[in-house]
């Protein structure tokens, strides 16, 4: 493990103490609790975006979706327990 050292502003520091002992942690512990998450939720939208993007490179090439009408249905259908088949997705125009 590696050390690595910053800088924060005096306030900031009390803040992250006060903060700390809140949730019964070390400033230590707190902030590297808060840096993992940070990391996780930009490695997360990374994700998401390159998912996105790839999802609109085969619609753009198959043209084929799911209504926002059919998609609602089946959404609202699972999340009240009904075992739904998925909508078939149907040719759009662009």
């Amino acid at each position: 493990m590696s050390t690595t050292t910053i800088r924060i502003e005096d306030d900031l520091k009390t803040r992250v103490a006060a903060a700390a002992e809140l949730v019964g942690k070390t400033p230590h512990a707190f902030m590297i609790e808060a840096i993992a998450r940070i990391v996780e939720e930009a490695e997360q939208d990374q994700r998401f975006r390159l998912l996105a993007e790839e999802r609109w490179a085969t619609l753009c090439e198959t043209g084929m979706s799911v209504s926002w009408e059919d998609a609602k249905a089946w959404l609202l259908a699972r999340a009240d327990g009904e075992d739904r088949p998925k909508p078939t997705p149907r040719l759009i125009s662009l």
